[in-house]
């Protein structure tokens, strides 16, 4: 019986499917900045194909959380689609898809470790550094940006530990599931 082809192999479908859960997880209460947002743009690096796909994937997820958030909370969480906060963090999400892509072929406990304490350092001063730079919050001097920074320590820890818990259960869980099911063990997307 011939199967009519799809436009996305099983493998891609399955990555997008993980990431979009793990992206829509941001509704449910959890301490601020534990998110999946550098878990699900390492993963999506690492794992597919075609670079476009792992870019867009992890952005339009994202997004979609975002909407979400945005209609459960009203108006102050709608406030934040038009600050430069919100597109410092798609930026993260851009820059630590592509530290991702380092991983490529590569993955392993240790090296999602280190690229996980990487993405999570690189969110923490991408973000306090453009609320410094672009908000009205510190002044634009050296004292400025010390201050900022010092403000999102608090917040560091459990972005540290959201991107640990969410790396595991992205790679923990896909390779699992590579074990089980043949068919992506092969090149996924």
């Amino acid at each position: 019986m011939n199967r009519p082809a799809s436009t996305l192999p099983a493998g891609p479908l399955l990555l997008t499917a993980l990431i979009f859960v793990a992206a829509l997880s941001r509704v449910i209460p959890h301490p601020p900045n534990f998110s999946p947002i550098e878990a699900v743009a390492l993963f999506g690096g690492a794992y597919f194909a075609k670079r476009h796909w792992a870019l867009i994937v992890p952005l339009v997820a994202m997004f979609a959380s975002d909407l979400v958030l945005g209609l459960v909370n009203g108006g102050i969480y709608w406030s934040y689609f038009a600050s430069a906060g919100y597109l410092m963090v798609y930026a993260c999400i851009a820059l630590s898809t592509v530290l991702g892509f380092g991983l490529r072929g590569k993955v392993g406990a240790g090296r999602v470790l280190g690229y996980s304490l990487a993405g999570s350092l690189l969110f923490f001063v991408l973000t306090n550094a453009g609320v410094w730079a672009f908000g009205a919050m510190y002044p634009h001097n050296a004292a400025g940006l010390a201050a900022a920074f010092i403000a999102g320590v608090p917040f560091f820890q459990w972005t540290v530990l959201g991107t640990l818990f969410y790396a595991a259960l992205l790679f923990g869980g896909f390779e699992l599931l590579r074990r089980q099911v043949p068919a992506l063990r092969a090149q996924t997307a």
